[in-house]
């Protein structure tokens, strides 16, 4: 009998423990700039996702446990990245992290993140070697763009609008570097002149010399790889530059992760300036998807009015995307456990996003769900909003000083 007691006594000891924990919600992280420079990108990361988990949440929640949403700030900060992700791996009901805008944070965690076997989405940051890493098995998936297409994508449209010798312009760090291949690549591919690479620092506040020396070695176009504030230097030092000193910017998507419209104003309309995209609304993808996407955000944000109001949207679509392939995944495997997780995005079939039809979303040998045919070339309107727009062929460039 005592025995008996002491066995009962034990279950009851553990089973309010196994209740709790299987009832308890299942939690996604975010791992973002949520207060630096590229917090514009932080804040649609975390509202794709949260639309997301409240779709997911108010249909009964995944496994038959809720979602809850757990944000942690980086910065822009690697060291505030691995400090986070150690935080996340610590928590047993953690179903997977989102991470930022910044390459050089998301390289820096994936020893961590394959330690821990942690489910690693990448909504936004570009860099190539973050989803070809060298563990087996990955535990990272990506709805974003990859450098190594976006490069490829960036000099082909400059050389359709006849330009003919571009310059590099990059931030001095793992992305940078990664674009520096890609971009070097893809001149070789299409036997294009090349006018060198000039570097900068996260913080760089003047890029005249950069400019000049760029366009005194035969540049007629400047590739542009840099964040929100690096970029506004750049807008700067080009927009004081007598008009006929000046070079048309291709830009990485980096600048629109922050406040940089704002911040650059009218300068914007002194020089040629043209971002890679992903989405706007403006012209999606799958336009009934977008529309609901819009109705979502403007049921929680109820002081949005247009959809092209809403800041560094590729990051809410992305987000919002990844999320659901994280629900359909998890319930395909029938569990929250990670590795089942991870193997069954690998095995998905297809699913409707707003980013278009992924068919497959990814494979064994393919974690990346997007490549360049969902790329598109965009430029700053009147009110700052990012808008679908063609590259200005190079023969008219110079029509902008008469």
């Amino acid at each position: 009998m005592k025995k008996w007691n002491a066995v009962l006594a034990a279950l009851l000891l553990f089973f309010p423990f196994t209740l709790a924990g299987s009832s308890s919600p299942l939690i996604i992280g975010i791992d973002a700039d949520m207060s630096g420079g590229s917090a514009k990108a932080g804040q649609s990361i975390y509202r794709g996702t949260l639309l997301a988990v409240n779709e997911i949440n108010a249909r009964g929640g995944l496994l038959g446990r809720q979602l809850h949403l757990e944000v942690r700030d980086h910065r822009g900060n690697p060291a505030r990245g691995l400090a986070n992700m150690k935080e996340f791996a610590a928590m047993p009901d953690l179903l997977a992290v989102m991470g930022g805008l910044h390459t050089p944070v998301a390289l820096a965690e994936l020893p961590l993140v394959h330690e821990h076997g942690i489910l690693f989405l990448i909504p936004w940051a570009a860099g190539t070697d973050i989803v070809d890493n060298a563990h087996d098995p990955s535990f990272v998936f990506r709805v974003s763009v990859r450098d190594a297409d976006a490069g490829d994508y960036l000099i082909g449209k400059v050389q359709e609008a006849g330009y003919k010798k571009p310059g590099l312009l990059l931030e001095q760090t793992g992305w940078g570097r990664s674009n520096e291949q890609a971009m070097r690549r893809a001149m070789e591919e299409k036997k294009m002149q090349k006018a060198g690479v000039r570097w900068f620092h996260w913080g760089a506040q003047n890029m005249t010399p950069q400019i000049l020396s760029l366009k005194d070695a035969g540049a007629d176009v400047i590739m542009l790889v840099a964040n929100a504030p690096e970029g506004l230097a750049l807008v700067r030092s080009m927009a004081a530059l007598p008009c006929e000193k000046r070079l048309p910017i291709v830009s990485h998507w980096g600048i629109t992760g922050g406040d940089f419209a704002n911040e650059a104003g009218d300068l914007l309309h002194d020089i040629s300036l043209y971002v890679l995209q992903t989405f706007s609304f403006s012209a999606a993808p799958v336009p009934e998807k977008a529309d609901h996407l819009f109705a979502l955000y403007k049921k929680e944000y109820p002081t949005t009015t247009l959809p092209e109001d809403i800041p560094a949207s590729p990051g809410l679509a992305h987000a919002y995307d990844l999320v659901h392939l994280l629900a359909k995944a998890t319930k395909a495997a029938g569990t929250s456990e990670k590795r089942a997780v991870r193997d069954s995005l690998e095995t998905l079939l297809s699913h409707e996003g707003v980013m278009g039809n992924y068919s497959p979303p990814f494979t064994p040998q393919r974690h990346d769900a997007l490549n360049s045919d969902s790329f598109i070339t965009a430029c700053f309107n009147k009110k700052g909003n990012i808008v679908p727009c063609q590259i200005t062929p190079a023969k008219r460039q110079s029509e902008r000083c008469q």
